[in-house]
C-alpha cells in the first residue's frame, strides 16, 4: 500500500511540475540569491535547491543547469507551445491560445494524474524578454485560472509561478529555473517536497536532449534597434547567421 501511494504521489508531483508554460509577480518567488536555498541534489551539470515558502506547505525549487546546446535552440523549443509534452514529465496536452504575441501570450496544458486523482489543467500567461548585449532571455509564467472557463472533468490549478532565465555561454546555455506551485489537492506537503527535487532533473535532461533535434536547430534570435528581443526565426538557406 505504501509503495502504491508513493508511486501515485510521484506521478501527481510530475503533473504539478509541468506548469511550465504567466505576468509574474516577482514577490511570489524567492530571489535567486536568497540565503536560505538548500542544495538538495546534484546530477551531472544540474543542481536543484529548495526553499520554504510563506503561507504554503509546498516548497519552491531552483534548478540550475549548464546545457550543451546554444540559446537559439532552447528558445526554438520554448516558442513551440506543444513542446511541453516532450520535456515536462506528465504533460499530456499543450497548445497556445489565440491572440497574444511573442512577448506576451497564453497557453493551456493538461497533466495526467494517477487514478483516482483527477487530472489537472493549467491556463498560463507567458511573458518573454531578452537583451542582446547581456545574452540573456527571461520567461515568466503564471497560472491565470479565470482566463478560460473550467472543465468539469479537470481540476484547474490556480497558483503556479515560474521563471526561466537563460544565459548564453558560447555554444552552451545556463538555465536557471525557479518555480513554486501550490496546487489544489489533498496530498501532504512533506510527501510532495520529498519528490520535488527529482522532477526538475528529469525535465532538464529531456529538454537538453530535445533541443538537439534538427527541428529546433537553425534558428536565430531577432532584436530591435534597442537590442530587445522581439522573436525567434528560422534561418533560411543563404541567410546570414
Amino acid at each position: 500500500m505504501t509503495s502504491l501511494c508513493t508511486r501515485m504521489a510521484g506521478r501527481w508531483m510530475i503533473g504539478v511540475a509541468a506548469a511550465l508554460l504567466s505576468p509574474l509577480s516577482l514577490a511570489s518567488l524567492p530571489p535567486e540569491d536568497a540565503p536560505d536555498w538548500s542544495l538538495r541534489k546534484t546530477e551531472g551539470n544540474i543542481r536543484v535547491y529548495t526553499i520554504e515558502q510563506p503561507d504554503s506547505s509546498f516548497k519552491a525549487f531552483k534548478a540550475i543547469a549548464l546545457m550543451d546546446v546554444p540559446l537559439e535552440n532552447l528558445m526554438a523549443v520554448m516558442i513551440d507551445p506543444t513542446s511541453c509534452m516532450s520535456w515536462v514529465h506528465g504533460c499530456t496536452e499543450a497548445y497556445g491560445l489565440e491572440g497574444g504575441s511573442f512577448q506576451d501570450r497564453y497557453a493551456y496544458s493538461i497533466n495526467d494524474m494517477p487514478w483516482p486523482v483527477t487530472d489537472r489543467d493549467y491556463v498560463l500567461h507567458i511573458t518573454t524578454a531578452g537583451n542582446e548585449s547581456r545574452g540573456e532571455v527571461i520567461m515568466e509564467l503564471n497560472a491565470v485560472p479565470d482566463y478560460r472557463e473550467p472543465d468539469d472533468d479537470l481540476v484547474r490549478v490556480d497558483r503556479s509561478d515560474t521563471r526561466y532565465r537563460f544565459v548564453a555561454e558560447g555554444d552552451q546555455t545556463r538555465m536557471i529555473w525557479l518555480q513554486h506551485t501550490d496546487p489544489n489537492g489533498s496530498l501532504p506537503g512533506w510527501l510532495v517536497n520529498n519528490l520535488l527535487v527529482d522532477i526538475p532533473v528529469k525535465s532538464l535532461q529531456s529538454l537538453e536532449q530535445l533541443a538537439t533535434e534538427p527541428r529546433y536547430a537553425n534558428h536565430r534570435l531577432q532584436f530591435d534597434a534597442d537590442g530587445q528581443l522581439t522573436g525567434v526565426a528560422t534561418v533560411q538557406s543563404g541567410d546570414d547567421e
